[in-house]
């Protein structure tokens, strides 16, 4: 189909809020809906859905990015238009909204689809296994991270997994440990440069009280979120708190001048693992004391 002819499902919303429901915007989805009802889309090997994902979940995304969160990008030339980077970010807020917020960010701003790399749990549950599939993301071993590297992605990783996602609110914006440092060995293996990303907004969404952890173990979950307004409101405490939120890109730290077998060198991997810990850390201490209030 001509790019001409493709009508994107943003547009055809945005024209029938405005009363502009023309033929060929109506004609544009019928022939979406007929696309998807009869499996004639592609995908590529790791199940990533681009039609679904620019169509559908994006836009659906995006007033929650611009308007709830009203996010602040800063850094953005730091992102790079061209060629494999691996972007590294903290990760906070019970649920794993970051990653969505800067997939849209990255998204609207340079083009380019972040490949998430997530944690066994989101595969191991059926409709976000599928979501997480068809919107980018794959799993978080160094094989994939390093497929995806190598065929010039732009990878996102977020070395605190859980334990930063379930940190309690006391200890927000105090990052956890980066794990044993598998992120900097794929990118040094691959020779593509780690670009550090700083958060400031997502530890306020869902201030985590407690974790409750034999409830955690009975649904099979890392940890059981009590935060202010969940589960005492129901599924209306699953509305994230409007906190305001500020994306800091660093700029890119180099690999491909390091010696022969970097990647296998622990002490390699130790240093340039901590470097770009502390390189997040002290941004995020910085924008913190920048900040002027919490929701504002």
């Amino acid at each position: 189909m001509p790019d001409a002819e493709v009508v994107r499902l943003e547009d055809w919303a945005d024209r029938h809020r405005g009363a502009e429901d023309t033929p060929a915007a109506r004609e544009a989805l019928a022939r979406f809906l007929r696309r998807r009802l009869e499996g004639d889309y592609p995908v590529d090997e790791f199940g990533f859905d681009v039609e679904l994902t620019e169509q559908v979940f994006l836009p659906l995304l995006r007033p929650l990015v611009r308007s709830w969160f009203r996010v602040e990008l800063r850094g953005a030339e730091n992102l790079p238009t061209t060629g494999p980077a691996l972007l590294v970010s903290n990760h906070a807020g019970a649920l794993p909204l970051d990653g969505m917020v800067l997939h849209s960010v990255v998204f609207d701003e340079i083009g380019r689809h972040p490949r998430m790399l997530g944690a066994d749990l989101i595969f191991s549950t059926p409709f976000s296994a599928d979501l997480a599939r068809k919107t980018g993301t794959t799993l978080a071993c160094p094989e994939d991270a390093e497929r995806l590297l190598r065929a010039g992605e732009l990878v996102s990783v977020f070395p605190e997994g859980f334990k930063g996602l379930g940190k309690r609110f006391a200890d927000r914006y105090k990052l956890q440990r980066f794990g044993r440092g598998g992120f900097v060995s794929t990118a040094v293996r691959a020779s593509v440069p780690i670009i550090p990303v700083s958060i400031v907004g997502s530890e306020e969404i869902y201030p985590l009280l407690g974790r409750l952890p034999t409830l955690a173990r009975a649904f099979g979950w890392p940890y059981f979120p009590l935060t202010p307004t969940f589960p005492w409101l129901g599924p209306l405490g699953m509305v994230p708190l409007p906190s305001k939120w500020v994306i800091e890109v660093g700029e890119a730290i180099a690999t491909d001048e390091l010696p022969p077998g970097a990647a296998d060198d622990p002490m390699v991997v130790f240093d340039v693992t901590d470097q770009v810990r502390e390189t997040i850390q002290q941004t995020l201490y910085t924008l913190l004391m920048q900040r002027r209030g919490t929701f504002f």
